[in-house]
């Protein structure tokens, strides 16, 4: 190693430029009258962008680069200094570096005075403390939000010293949860307090904190100053405070929810046991079993001394109709009131649709006969429960305590009043069940009645194929005859060789006829099918019917003559005026009278009448003819029906179904009355105003 001889100057000299030149203090010496010209500043006053020789020549004195705001502020704390005869003192303020930035300083100063005592310089070095300035503010600003963040936090929160476990602050809400003012908390252990509930869990949960150094959400038991129990998630972390190891103590008040769970969890117990409850009801079939089940049911789950349902009719006059009691208590089966009183005291008493709960019937104002009921039967505490069937009061449900009062919770309450819906459907399934049974007796008889209308309507569905399979050969019938004979003609005329064939003047009147008649008979029937399908309309005119009849019989005359009918007609002129159809009431008259000597053997006798009714007019087309069965007479009527006489087997059952359609649109009626060999007599009526 080499030997290195320094002088004491040349060490001093070294030791001056490492402290004021290249160290961070920078040395100064100023006038002791602003703008306190500087008379001495170390070289180090670069730190801040400035030179020596700016303050040594005058170009800068030291006010110069002090904050504004800062300069009366160090004057007023110098005089005060200097009254106090303190010649020493250390003061923080802000200066302006030369690029404008600005920089804490910390300015240790001593006062130098001449001979006779007089105050001329400053002496001494300052320090730049921006950056402990910056940690000041930043620990300020974190221990205002952590006292913000504990003091208004919405949990209870504490502190604790770690030593002792004494509490050293707490927060608002830990006070207002456990109901102790502060001033009985600080300064006071945690254990002197018993804020546990169980005095065990409290050592356990600190021997966990000493060994695992925090703890998180731990579910634990509280009790407040008013014995109030709190459940609350406990979570601890240790902590500095002013160099000091603290516990802090946080805990999340979940008393609210654990009721709630736990209300969650009876109700759910409740809601499952209402259901085997009504199940085991509702599997009882007859009403009696119902309700027998219902009290045993209901006195097991109150586990109560009686239990029994009443059912009142209209007057009152209630009857115990099932009841579940121990073997020491009495029957109230034989009960009723005792009198009239008896009965216009529970009038007024009890509402019929309100549920009445007492715990203890000694502390309830009675009416005196109800007091006197239940004095009898040992009550002393009652509750009754109504029974709705059908929206309409069924009966009540009633238990009783007969040994001691017994306090009815809400809970009880309200399951009974649950229960007491599922016993009203029980009760309805239960009379539904009566109803079934009273059905099932006669069955027998509803089947056998049911079967013979089946085997009757199975006979008439025969009837009308049998009437399909007439209609269809009598139509072909009709239709083959004209075709074959026009067929006929045509063929004999081709036979013939001739070119030009002259055909007889009677010959095209047999064609036209056959052509006539089956055109007639196809447009029957679409005008019965258009009447099925679709309503008549009718175009109604006022006309004379006297007049009206006559031309119809001018037209027929024809008819009449080739058949040697004779008509008469019976009609009054003085009738009043019609108001109809014209054609369609032709119609029916035009079917009605050749019916009548179309089906019958030549020269029967036809006469119409007219007689007037009660607002309406009767007509009628009778003769003296083979007449009709009354079993055709039925059918008569009815589309496609041909009869099983000769009277009516030679048409299709299109014309009387027309009839028909034409007076019911009208709004009349028609009918026929006859019987075998005694003649027909058709009628129909018409209103004699629309």
């Amino acid at each position: 190693m080499s030997n290195f001889n320094f002088s004491q100057e040349e060490i001093l000299s070294q030791l001056q430029k490492r402290s004021f030149t290249e160290g961070p203090a920078v040395v100064f010496r100023w006038q002791s009258q602003k703008p306190w010209t500087v008379e001495y500043v170390s070289e180090n006053i670069k730190q801040w962008g400035y030179k020596s020789e700016d303050f040594l020549n005058g170009n800068i004195n030291y006010q110069d680069i002090i904050y504004a705001k800062d300069v009366s502020k160090i004057v007023q704390e110098i005089e005060n200094y200097k009254k106090k005869g303190i010649d020493s003192y250390v003061q923080n303020y802000r200066i302006i570096c030369k690029n404008g930035e600005i920089r804490w300083v910390r300015d240790y100063c001593l006062i130098i005075r001449n001979s006779d005592g007089f105050h001329t310089h400053y002496e001494g070095y300052v320090l730049d403390i921006t950056e402990q300035k910056k940690g000041e503010w930043a620990l300020q600003e974190s221990e205002e939000k952590f006292t913000k963040a504990f003091q208004f936090n919405p949990n209870p929160m504490a502190i604790a010293q770690v030593d002792d476990y004494c509490f050293v602050d707490t927060n608002i809400n830990f006070l207002k949860i456990f109901g102790y003012s502060r001033n009985e908390i600080i300064e006071k252990r945690v254990s002197e307090l018993n804020l546990w509930l169980c005095k065990k869990e409290e050592e356990k949960v600190f021997q966990k904190l000493n060994e695992q150094k925090s703890i998180k959400n731990l579910e634990c038991e509280f009790i407040s100053k008013w014995s109030n129990v709190i459940v609350g998630l406990f979570s601890a972390e240790f902590l500095w405070i002013k160099n000091n190891l603290h516990i802090l103590f946080i805990i999340v008040d979940i008393t609210a929810q654990k009721e709630a769970e736990k209300k969650l969890i009876l109700s759910a117990k409740r809601e499952k046991l209402l259901g085997e409850i009504a199940s085991r009801i509702r599997q009882s079939l007859t009403l009696k079993n119902i309700l027998e089940t219902t009290v045993k049911e209901v006195r097991q789950f109150l586990n109560i001394n009686r239990v029994y349902i009443i059912q009142f009719n209209k007057e009152i006059q209630g009857r115990v109709i099932a009841e579940s009691v121990d073997n020491q208590s009495s029957s109230v089966l034989g009960w009723k009131p005792h009198n009239d009183k008896h009965i216009q005291e529970i009038i007024n008493y009890f509402s019929i649709d309100k549920v009445y709960a007492f715990d203890n019937i000694k502390s309830i104002d009675l009416p005196e006969e109800i007091r006197k009921d239940f004095l009898n039967y040992q009550i002393c505490s009652f509750l009754t429960i109504p029974i709705f069937v059908d929206n309409n009061i069924f009966g009540y449900l009633i238990a009783n305590s007969c040994y001691q009062p017994h306090p009815w919770a809400k809970d009880e309450i309200d399951f009974i009043q649950q229960l007491a819906i599922q016993i009203s459907i029980a009760i309805q399934q239960g009379k539904l069940y009566e109803e079934v049974q009273n059905l099932n007796n006669n069955l027998e008889e509803l089947v056998k009645q049911r079967t013979e209308k089946i085997v009757q309507q199975m006979q008439e569905l025969k009837a009308l194929h049998r009437t399909k399979n007439a209609f269809l050969h009598a139509f072909s019938h009709d239709l083959r005859t004209p075709i074959m004979g026009t067929a006929l003609v045509l063929k004999s005329l081709l036979s013939k060789k001739e070119d030009n064939i002259i055909i007889s003047r009677s010959i095209l009147e047999r064609l036209q006829e056959g052509s006539d008649r089956q055109l007639k008979l196809i447009n029957s029937l679409l005008e019965a099918h258009t009447c099925e399908i679709s309503e008549l309309i009718l175009n109604y005119q006022r006309f004379n019917i006297y007049d009206f009849i006559q031309n119809i019989l001018a037209d027929l005359e024809p008819l009449t003559n080739k058949y040697c009918v004779q008509v008469q007609s019976l009609l009054d002129e003085s009738l009043q005026l019609l108001y109809a159809d014209p054609l369609q009431l032709r119609r029916v008259f035009e079917n009605l009278i050749t019916n009548s000597f179309k089906y019958n053997s030549p020269g029967i006798i036809i006469t119409l009448k007219v007689v007037q009714e009660n607002n309406c007019f009767r007509f009628i087309v009778e003769d003296n003819g083979r007449g009709i069965s009354l079993e055709d007479q039925q059918y008569l009527f009815d589309l496609y029906y041909r009869g099983s006489h000769n009277r009516i087997s030679s048409g299709i059952g299109i014309g009387l179904y027309l009839c028909s359609q034409i007076i019911k649109a009208h709004g009349g009626e028609i009918g026929v009355d006859s019987e075998i060999n005694q003649g027909a007599r058709f009628w129909f009526t018409l209103p004699t105003q629309q």
